[in-house]
């Protein structure tokens, strides 16, 4: 148990350098103001979710100690937004449309309100 904590650590830090460098390799070609450095690392890291996800099912080349150290610690520290897509893609492919719509509607606009809350408890946002 202690080794696989300390393997997602450090896949952890490796997801967090290259979310780091990506956003900030996006960051620059920024276009009117969209932040694309966050939409990278959002987008890129769906796409690789995905594919380790259908790579450890298929083709059975994963263990699922590498499965978790990937998905949870690389990807979940390069972005979470990629398990948001995954979870909402099971929920679809579960014939549970509703949820999944459930879930993206609640996700994006209970994110944005959270933000929004949270920049007023100090008043940073008026």
């Amino acid at each position: 148990m202690l080794q696989r904590v300390l393997w997602i650590a450090v896949a952890g830090s490796a997801g967090a350098l290259a979310r780091y460098f990506v956003s900030g390799i996006g960051a620059k070609y920024s276009v009117g103001g969209l932040p694309l450095g966050t939409l990278s690392v959002n987008l890129i890291g769906c796409f690789c979710f995905g594919l380790v996800w259908s790579v450890a099912e298929q083709k059975e080349v994963l263990s699922s100690e590498a499965r978790v150290i990937l998905l949870v610690g690389f990807l979940g520290a390069f972005t979470t937004f990629s398990t948001f897509g995954f979870e909402t893609l099971q929920l679809w492919r579960d014939a549970k449309p509703g949820l999944a719509l459930a879930n993206v509607v609640i996700q994006n606009l209970g994110g944005v309100l959270a933000a929004y809350a949270g920049m007023r408890t100090l008043g940073t946002l008026t």
